[in-house]
């Protein structure tokens, strides 16, 4: 299992890669290769759009390549859109690409083109995080096919999708937000107060864009900014009231959130490896 890293949004540190390549030697199936574009610099970008862009590119289109593992989040993987999907060759629909947060942008745009395996999983930024080589081993385990307790046990029958709110709400009304009828959707958030999540909700809801889908899951919402005055709608009667706005379940908890529990979520159904 050859496993490519790049940046599309922030840069990597040579620490965080340092700890993600130890980690990967405990893998005996796995070769990883760290992009030397994950270390560029361009303000807040893990070096300019055409250089992001291009690494994506190589590497996705690169034969001997089995996965993409995107560095981190952040913001910026929505500016490479349009550059990189069209760009995209036969070499790049075998490939999984993994990744969530920021990174939803280029999952549902890989999944709306029906390119490769799009799944929401940690990513090797998240040894920053308390206890975050454990959502880093997750990622790698089930990449190496020995980690079946790596997924979001609520997965199912149905066809799964995962996003960031903030992601999918930004992704609502442009050509790169997939067809997600019949899908379960989970969904999280983070650093967000909820009046703000409520409006990403009301937007979901009258926007079209999540027409058909079979049901709506909530993931953690971490690092709440305080409202004031205090919101006081519970988190799950808002989302509840808003699906039932849009006509369908609300189907309860999800294991998913910008954390070290964070789970994968293999986009359409899991089964299919």
């Amino acid at each position: 299992m050859h496993i490519a890293i790049v940046a599309p949004a922030r840069p990597l540190t040579p620490a965080l890669a340092a700890g993600v390549s130890a980690i990967a030697a405990d893998f005996p199936g796995v070769a990883l290769h760290i992009h030397p574009q994950c270390f560029l610099s361009d303000g807040h970008f893990a070096g300019p759009d055409a250089a992001r862009a291009a690494a994506l590119i190589e590497v996705a289109n690169d034969p001997t390549i089995d996965a993409i593992w995107f560095a981190r989040g952040g913001y910026g993987s929505n500016r490479l859109l349009a550059q990189v999907i069209d760009a995209l060759g036969p070499a790049a629909m075998g490939k999984t690409y993994l990744g969530y947060s920021d990174a939803g942008f280029l999952l549902g745009a890989l999944y709306a083109r029906g390119i490769g395996r799009a799944v929401h999983a940690p990513m090797p930024g998240d040894l920053a995080r308390a206890d975050g080589g454990r959502a880093v081993r997750r990622t790698l385990g089930w990449l190496a096919g020995g980690d079946g307790d790596a997924l979001e046990p609520g997965l199912g029958a149905r066809p799964a999708a995962a996003f960031n709110l903030t992601i999918l709400a930004a992704l609502a009304g442009t050509p790169w937000l997939p067809d997600l009828a019949g899908h379960d959707l989970l969904i999280e958030e983070v650093s967000e107060p909820l009046y703000r999540v409520d409006r990403m909700l009301f937007q979901l809801a009258h926007a079209s864009a999540l027409q058909g889908i079979a049901g709506i899951r909530l993931g953690r919402v971490n690092d709440v900014v305080p409202n004031d005055p205090p919101w006081g709608e519970p988190l799950a009667t808002m989302v509840a009231r808003w699906c039932a706005e849009l006509g369908v379940p609300y189907s309860g908890q999800a294991d998913i959130g910008h954390d070290a529990d964070n789970k994968l979520v293999p986009f359409g159904l899991a089964a299919i490896r």
